[in-house]
């Protein structure tokens, strides 16, 4: 959209052209600090002068230079209640404001955040550090508004920045104020800072009291508290990101419960699972961090399901590499591959007891996770060479060595291997045919996913690809044929995950962005359900039972979608 069809922008109220002209010109050049500050005494208009900005910049056809992308009215707010805020507003899923700066920084597309009346905040001193953090990253612009006088104001215009005080004249066209308030005389009369609505009492104690409280001040409740409140504290920062959504009571009790530790008062989990009755899936089970019965597994990088001699097991990749096998059941441990990789992405299960993974540099290392069927008498003898997957291995490696793009994901299914690169194509390896490849994304593959799909009452089948990507979207191939035109999901943000299987309901995709949202899909029936777990899933996998395995750094949790009428 050109600057001609923008939205037209009203003037700004009580004779603050001046100011707002300022204000435009700093988000408008390139040399301007990363961070402004709008300051005054109380009552100065400050709120009604962002109040304009913020109204006019988050509008539909904004020209980038003048949207404002994110915003968080601080009073109350905490730095992490701020970070969750922003998180929701930004699609990014950051559980701390650590995670928020290391989101940012690692996506350099411009970003404008205002945080209004940082002086009524609940932290001040702790968002001044946000603030003044997410103003150093080149692409990103922040604009607060804090009163003057205070430390909070002091410690934001310390060092570079643009400053602006509404008590000093130049901010102010006065004849055009005292027009403005000659045409507005009853609203000087509603400045004055009013009470606020007196909050419904609840019991941190008690899961169904904070389920059913406002979200937000829960979360401050518990920050402000320094018992554990049976584990519902822990549990509750834990995936507050997701809580602090709109959503019914039901739902917010499920996500709790899929984040609560064993160490909590052992009566939760039943009040909890009675509380989410109604919500859209059913925890079979959840190991979270700092579980020891069975204990976490640690951080889920990638996942898959068991087949042939792991059958009933989930093979798990934590963020240093260790492969870990996993009874499906309980999520108790039955092995670790002897060796770790480190800088894992994705991991692959050959349905022989062999296991693949996937490194960041492209490199595939293959380890034996169970021992398979071998050949034995006559047969061991007549057939001493390699075995029908030593082979395709064999191959895998010497396609990807003649290959420019790094591989970036990985998957197993059938006779073959499936690929994804960096360029956005997906490679299909088999042993004695050339590789088929399709490019569906625009940018790094982020995740594959394949099943064999049985097309008569022979047994034959037909491979069917879901891959994402980078770009936000996912797609589907079937490779004797073209990829589909239109992809099948697409949202604004990455791809982390994807996993197909089969379920009661046929065909099932599951699908985790970026932001949180991790999908399920009924592909013959359109039937959608969505689960936030509070914090970004990297990992996905379907049990033979259909049941979903949710893979976080914090959380590895079993679901069961629910049927459409309550439990």
């Amino acid at each position: 959209m050109t600057a001609d069809s923008a939205p037209h922008w009203s003037r700004p109220a009580a004779g603050r052209e001046p100011a707002a002209a300022a204000l435009l010109s700093w988000l408008g050049d390139p040399r301007a600090p990363g961070l402004a500050v709008v300051t005054g005494a109380e009552g100065s208009g400050k709120s009604r002068l962002l109040a304009w900005l913020i109204g006019h910049g988050t509008r539909p056809g904004t020209v980038g230079e003048r949207r404002i992308h994110g915003f968080v009215p601080l009073p109350g707010q905490t730095a992490t209640t701020a970070t969750w805020m922003l998180g929701q507003q930004l699609s990014i899923a950051a559980r701390s404001p650590g995670d928020l700066l290391a989101a940012l920084a690692a996506d350099g597309r411009r970003t404008v955040i205002a945080l209004p009346d940082l002086h009524g905040a609940e932290q001040p001193a702790s968002l001044v550090e946000l603030a003044l953090d997410m103003a150093q990253l080149e692409h990103v612009r922040v604009l607060v508004e804090v009163r003057a006088g205070t430390e909070w104001e002091q410690a934001l215009t310390a060092g570079l920045c643009a400053r602006m005080d509404l008590d000093e004249p130049q901010w102010t066209d006065e004849t055009r104020r005292a027009s403005w308030e000659a045409a507005h005389p009853d609203v000087r009369a509603g400045l004055a800072e009013r009470d606020p609505e007196p909050e419904e009492p609840f019991d941190l104690d008690d899961p169904v009291s904070v389920c059913a409280a406002d979200p937000w001040s829960v979360t401050t409740a518990y920050e402000r508290s320094e018992e554990s409140h049976g584990g519902l504290r822990a549990a509750w920062l834990r995936s507050g990101a997701s809580l602090t959504r709109e959503q019914p009571a039901a739902e917010r009790a499920l996500v709790l419960l899929a984040a609560l530790g064993d160490a909590g008062d052992p009566r939760l989990p039943a009040l909890l699972d009675s509380a989410a009755q109604d919500a859209s899936w059913t925890v079979v089970w959840h190991r979270v961090r700092g579980d020891v019965t069975p204990p976490w597994p640690g951080p889920a990088r990638s996942l898959t399901a068991g087949t042939g001699p792991l059958a009933g097991q989930l093979v798990v990749t934590d963020h240093q590499g260790t492969v870990r096998v996993l009874d499906a059941e309980n999520a108790g441990s039955t092995g670790r591959l002897p060796l770790p990789v480190p800088g894992a992405r994705a991991t692959a299960e050959h349905g022989d007891g062999t296991v693949s993974v996937l490194d960041e540099h492209g490199v595939l290392h293959t380890q034996s996770a169970a021992e398979s069927a071998k050949p034995k008498g006559i047969t061991a003898l007549l057939d001493d060479g390699p075995s029908a997957r030593e082979q395709l291995l064999t191959a895998v490696q010497q396609y990807t060595r003649r290959r420019q793009e790094a591989v970036t994901a990985l998957t197993a299914v059938g006779d073959g291997v499936v690929l994804g690169d960096e360029a956005g194509t997906v490679h299909v390896v088999t042993v004695g045919a050339e590789p088929r490849t399709a490019t569906v994304h625009r940018g790094r593959v982020t995740a594959v996913a394949a099943t064999a799909l049985p097309v008569s009452a022979e047994g034959d089948t037909v491979v069917l690809l879901y891959t994402g990507g980078a770009d936000g979207t996912v797609r589907a191939w079937a490779p004797h044929t073209d990829p589909m035109p239109e992809p099948v999901a697409a949202r604004d943000c990455a791809v982390t995950a994807v996993a197909v299987g089969t379920a009661d309901a046929g065909l099932v995709l599951a699908i985790a962005w970026a932001d949180g949202l991790v999908e399920h899909r009924a592909l013959d029936d359109d039937r959608l359900s969505t689960f936030h777990p509070g914090s970004q899933a990297h990992a996905l996998a379907f049990t033979a039972e259909g049941d979903l395995v949710v893979g976080t750094d914090e959380a590895l949790v079993r679901m069961r979608v629910c049927p459409r009428t309550p439990r």
